[in-house]
């Protein structure tokens, strides 16, 4: 146990280092970190078991930051760890540092998850602790190792915390501990200006065993780490009161902790004084970045004692792996990130089904053969057809995860969050599934899920107006232009930051999950449909090599010699298309149809196979059941698009396109038109 006065003092060398980064930057938010600097300073220096020469080390326990704004506080316990050097933390906010003004995934320094939106990062947590229980319950509890998180006043207030507390709870996830910094003030009120809520009752409700202590007394929050160890039941909430801004003072000394204004500004900005405020936590204003000798024996203490921690398990999973070989195997293929060797071209189909029962199908191979894939839907398996893969395994329940399937209830963001961290945990292929209108709720996290570069598979069906008499709230219209922008949007390593697949029969929905699975550096989003669709014609005899094109993007499905016109669709329209060929041909109409289930892929192959698919000299016809500038890109200015620039209406899907012109003889039309002009 370590000496509370050297706590204390690494606690303030915290302080000092977040509030001058803060100060340099000119932004940032210093009062938070101030305040939250106790309980990190106590986590790293006394119970958090990492590696300190591999951040990738499996059995790490893993701290999940949720408010991303107080990075200051979590650079600077790093600092003290070992990950980042005092250089680094001046770079704080400046292009191309390794300390960004919220943290993004980073295992070299120590950083588990990208943060920033409110409510995510502890959810992320939750995934992570799911995945640690799964494995536990394959290889043994050599595996076990802890989940921290840290959520603010602002986390708590996000929706998405109460889906993250239900499931946890639910769950009995007892490796899972968090600590609410709770300083009562938020970024413009105080935070009884918007709640009085009982946060302990809350959490009780949800199964949680809930603690509270000062959050600026350091034996208090190790008396509370060391409790929650010790739970075999619940997850812990620890709330601990603290002080905003600790340590702050004015010009003439006198206390300046406890304001709104140092939130979100540097101390100087919000009315302190940023060199009487690092003489009175002991520093030197005139060199603020330092670690001062103490803290340095301190932390070189814990490293010693963690390479004797780290080197029991690692020679404890040695001989595991010795007495288990087979199995030994399979956890080092689970964490390479190696992809799946499985026979899709042996898949069977019915014919002309939805590709959301072609989908069903493959996860049902998956939940034989796939022995690390964890799939969740909220409340829709049935429904979403991810139960393909539910009915060959079983769903998580308090005490045994021996299956692998996730019922995370009506959530869809707070699934998507969960997915997210089982994906940063490694180990776990994670896939989710719901409504393609629901999406909507999903984005949030899909977009942190392409920040940060994790594979989550999403599985959205229903994909088009065609859910008929739902009516205009279950039928998307407008959801897959916003998908495919991020499909446009590039990520950190220059790659489309999510694969987009829109498949338009049985064999492309094969072909759509093998490239989900081989992609193993971004999201990937399946766009399925509810209604049977036709399966499209094998040119060659053998469909489902035909459609292995589709790793290209885009291909020729349909071509005749010297064509006059293209004709360009993804997902249930493409059969639309098939089934107007014979009318555009008897009106003396030569036609190249291409189906594009990925504009993404397609736009990444050469100049070349572009030009072969959708000749640029050529007019083009697009068809979608969404918004026609999903089509944009594709058709070029040559071309037009017919799509929906409108809600949809309540009727049975056949109504709907004939009313709404997705029939052959309106295609026909159209592309009489375009070739008149």
């Amino acid at each position: 146990m370590n000496d509370t006065k050297i706590l204390n003092k690494a606690a303030d060398n915290i302080r000092i280092l977040a509030a001058s980064m803060v100060e340099k930057a000119k932004s940032g938010h210093p009062g938070g970190a101030m305040g939250g600097a106790d309980f990190v300073n106590t986590l790293f220096a006394e119970f958090m078991v990492y590696d300190p020469s591999d951040g990738s080390w499996i059995n790490r326990d893993r701290f999940f930051l949720d408010p991303g704004h107080m990075s200051p506080m979590l650079y600077g316990v790093l600092t003290l760890a070992g990950k980042y050097t005092l250089e680094e933390l001046k770079q704080f906010r400046q292009w191309g540092s390794s300390t960004p003004g919220h943290p993004e995934a980073d295992l070299v320094h120590g950083i588990e998850n990208t943060s920033g939106p409110l409510g995510q990062g502890h959810t992320m947590a939750v995934g992570a602790a799911i995945a640690e229980r799964f494995f536990v319950a394959r290889f043994g509890d050599w595996m076990s190792h802890k989940t921290y998180a840290f959520i603010s006043d602002g986390g708590i207030q996000e929706e998405i915390s109460q889906g993250a507390g239900r499931i946890a709870g639910f769950l009995g996830l007892s490796n899972l501990i968090m600590f609410y910094d709770s300083n009562d003030i938020q970024l413009s009120t105080d935070t009884d200006a918007v709640t009085h809520e009982d946060t302990v009752a809350k959490y009780r409700a949800w199964n949680w065993n809930v603690l509270e202590i000062d959050g600026n007394n350091a034996d208090e929050i190790r008396g509370a780490l060391l409790e929650a160890q010790q739970e075999k039941s619940r997850p812990t909430l620890i709330i601990g009161k603290t002080i905003m801004g600790k340590g702050a003072v004015s010009e003439n000394n006198q206390s300046y902790e406890r304001k709104c204004s140092t939130h979100g500004q540097p101390l100087t900005a919000a009315g302190a004084s940023i060199s009487k405020t690092i003489e009175h936590l002991g520093g030197n204003p005139e060199e603020p970045f330092v670690i001062f000798p103490e803290v340095q024996k301190l932390y070189a203490e814990r490293r010693i004692e963690l390479e004797k921690i780290v080197a029991k398990r690692k020679a404890e999973q040695f001989a595991w792996e010795k007495e288990n070989p087979g199995k030994a195997i399979l956890l080092h293929q689970y964490f390479s990130g190696k992809v799946p060797d499985i026979d899709y071209k042996s898949i069977v189909h019915k014919p002309d089904v939805a590709t959301r029962v072609a989908s069903s199908d493959v996860l049902g191979v998956f939940g034989e053969q796939i022995g690390n894939m964890i799939v969740s839907s909220a409340d829709l398996a049935n429904s979403d057809k991810t139960d393909g893969f539910l009915k060959k395994t079983h769903a998580f329940i308090n005490g045994d995860f021996t299956g692998a399937f996730l019922q995370a209830g009506v959530s869809e963001l707070t699934m998507a969050a969960i997915m997210n961290g089982m994906a940063l945990h490694g180990g776990i292929i994670p896939a989710c599934g719901t409504f393609f209108v629901f999406s909507d709720y999903m984005k949030p996290a899909v977009r942190l899920a392409a920040l940060m570069e994790v594979p989550v598979k999403y599985v959205w069906t229903h994909d088009a107006f065609r859910v008929g008499e739902d009516g205009p709230t279950h039928q998307p219209v407008e959801q897959e232009a916003q998908i495919r922008l991020l499909e446009q949007l590039k990520n950190h390593h220059g790659r489309n930051s999510v694969l987009v697949l829109r498949p338009a029969d049985s064999a492309e929905t094969t072909v759509a999950w093998k490239l989900a699975m081989e992609n193993i550096y971004t999201p990937t989003a399946l766009i399925l449909s509810r209604q049977n669709v036709k399966d499209l014609p094998a040119i060659s005899g053998d469909r489902y090599q035909e459609a292995l094109q589709a790793a290209k993007g885009a291909y020729i499905i349909m071509k005749d010699e010297n064509p006059d016109v293209v004709l360009v669709a993804n997902g249930s329209e493409v059969s639309t298309l098939v089934a107007t060929a014979p009318l555009l041909r008897e009106n003396g109409i030569k036609i190249q149809i291409v189906s594009a289930p990925s504009e993404g892929l397609f736009f990444n192959q050469s100049k070349e196979y572009q030009e072969s698919v959708i000749p640029s000299h050529l007019p083009v016809f697009g068809l979608t059941a969404g918004l026609p500038s999903s089509m944009y890109r594709l058709v070029g200015k040559n071309g037009v698009v017919w799509g929906l620039d409108h809600f949809g209406n309540s009727a049975p899907y056949k109504v709907l396109d004939e009313k709404f012109g997705f029939t052959t003889e309106n295609v026909l039309h159209q592309v009489k038109m375009l070739l008149n002009k």
